[in-house]
């Protein structure tokens, strides 16, 4: 079959922050390919809309998969749903994703015919039989997927991270991703899952708390294949097991390959895996980012962080003593007021780090979820990017958005901007010398992205599609509800656990 797999539009921090290439979209694209298909794939991040109308009427796919890991991407990717059956006449069209998995039957109900099947959970198992049976019959016998005709089997894990290997060759643009000075940046996975469950987030919901590793010889293999001299290391947790980290150094010490690496871990592993981060350094790794999300003990236990004020402050010290850059996220309480913008202003002003905040978003899939949305001041898909508000703030939500953007341009003033580019003009001269203008360009462009004005405007957009509100329970959902993949994983997963702080 002729399959044709999208990627839709860049959101708002995307603008400026970063863009990374969609790994799970160039997973799914090689296992489809593996299976005898012919695939393209079409990237709105870097890609203009007409480049997609164009292919649409010139490669007629038989088959068109759109990648929805964010809400906030629904209504477009419905939009070019129906445009595609238009364009290409008895085009088979499939979602799949990480947010779309948690609302799989809501989103097929809201497009009304334009989309023939939902994929929940992992792609890379479920689209091979998936497009099988769009040309052969029996949608309900696909594990994972839901159609008109009910939900099949439930999802498959992936047997093994070490493949498919991601097909990047069907990329193009690949000089548009970055994340800040690594422009252009590569996207590598060496894990998936994650063992903690913090109640904002919806990666251990997703995996059913399963945590997979590739094998060292496989990620290094795939490392030498990147052509990028900077990479961004996609898993949740990095180097939650040490021997698994120094495994994979050891590979790419082995073939002598250096890059420039960006990660994201726990403060906790950072403290208890040191050696392994200290290695690390010597491979590249100079950016690390930190989800302390908030500055106390008593917003940690709210997001069920396990972790405390000490252990954050304590990474950051061994962070600094390594060399590595670190870009903290803080969570926005809708609930804050003037006074608690005001200390976390100073906190951000008073740290060497990138001070990066999120505004607290109930999503499907989290625990929050269950708690929070019934208070939804917006169902509208497009806001819930975790730079809007969208459940009652304490102040006027101007007010709120004032206060936000005002702590926002400490991150400006700190790090973009003049100053900035003046201490960087070697990174930025090596940058341009090669035709990348990624960093150059996130340098000037905060206050057109972020400012009061365009975010109530936002609110004030008429609303086509809307979030569905959880089922009314008598009590709370029970941890194994929330789950995307229930089954265990087979041995071949390479399965581990991480000591349970609950027990569960």
């Amino acid at each position: 079959m002729r399959v044709m797999l999208v990627h839709p539009s860049a959101l708002m921090y995307s603008e400026i922050f970063l863009r990374l290439e969609p790994l799970g979209l160039e997973r799914v694209a090689a296992a489809a390919r593996d299976a005898g298909h012919e695939v393209r794939v079409v990237d709105l991040q870097v890609l203009p809309r007409s480049v997609l109308d164009a292919e649409l009427r010139s490669f007629a796919p038989e088959a068109l998969g759109i990648s929805l890991n964010y809400l906030a991407n629904i209504p477009e990717a419905i939009e070019i749903a129906r445009y595609a059956k238009q364009a290409s006449p008895g085009c088979f069209v499939f979602f799949g994703g990480h947010s779309v998995s948690f609302i799989a039957e809501h989103v097929l109900e809201q497009a009304q015919g334009a989309v023939d099947a939902v994929v929940r959970g992992e792609g890379e198992p479920a689209v091979p039989p998936l497009l099988e049976a769009a040309r052969d019959g029996g949608l309900t016998t696909v594990p994972g997927v839901v159609s008109a005709e009910g939900r099949g089997p439930a999802p498959r894990l992936l047997d093994s991270l070490d493949h498919p290997r991601p097909a990047r060759d069907l990329m193009r643009k690949r000089n548009r991703y970055f994340i800040g000075e690594l422009d252009p940046c590569a996207s590598i996975e060496f894990t998936r899952g994650c063992p903690w469950d913090c109640s904002f987030c919806s990666a251990w919901t997703f995996y059913g708390r399963s945590y997979r590793k590739a094998s060292p010889e496989a990620a290094a293999d795939e490392m030498a294949s990147i052509r990028e001299p900077n990479v961004f290391i996609v898993d949740d947790v990095a180097f939650i097991r040490p021997e698994h980290g120094d495994g994979i150094a050891a590979e790419l010490e082995k073939r002598r390959i250096r890059k420039r690496y960006y990660l994201e871990t726990r403060s906790d592993v950072l403290l208890r895996n040191q050696e392994v981060f200290q290695r690390w350094t010597r491979l590249g790794l100079q950016y690390m980012f930190l989800g302390m999300e908030a500055i106390d003990a008593e917003g940690l236990d709210l997001y069920r962080k396990r972790v405390s004020p000490d252990d954050n402050f304590r990474a950051l010290e061994v962070a600094r003593r390594m060399g590595i850059m670190v870009a903290i996220n803080l969570i926005v309480d809708p609930a804050w007021d003037e006074e608690r913008f005001r200390l976390v202003r100073e906190f951000a002003l008073a740290v060497p780090e990138i001070v990066h905040l999120t505004v607290m978003t109930p999503y499907p899939g989290t625990e929050i979820w269950h708690t929070e949305s019934r208070q939804l001041t917006t169902r509208d898909y497009r806001l819930f990017d975790i730079q809007h508000a969208v459940v009652p703030t304490k102040l006027p939500l101007e007010d709120f958005y004032r206060e936000l953007v005002r702590t926002q341009a400490v991150l400006n003033r700190k790090h973009l901007g003049l100053r900035t580019a003046i201490g960087a003009m070697g990174v930025l001269g090596r940058n341009l010398m090669r035709g990348q203008t990624n960093f150059a360009r996130m340098l000037w462009k905060f206050g057109r992205v972020y400012n009061v004005e365009r975010q109530l405007a936002d609110h004030r957009r008429p609303v086509a599609y809307e979030l569905p509100l959880p089922k009314h329970r008598a009590t709370p959902p029970g941890r194994q509800d929330l789950f995307i993949h229930t089954r265990p994983p087979s041995p071949l997963h390479r399965r581990t656990a991480e000591p349970d702080p609950d027990g569960v």
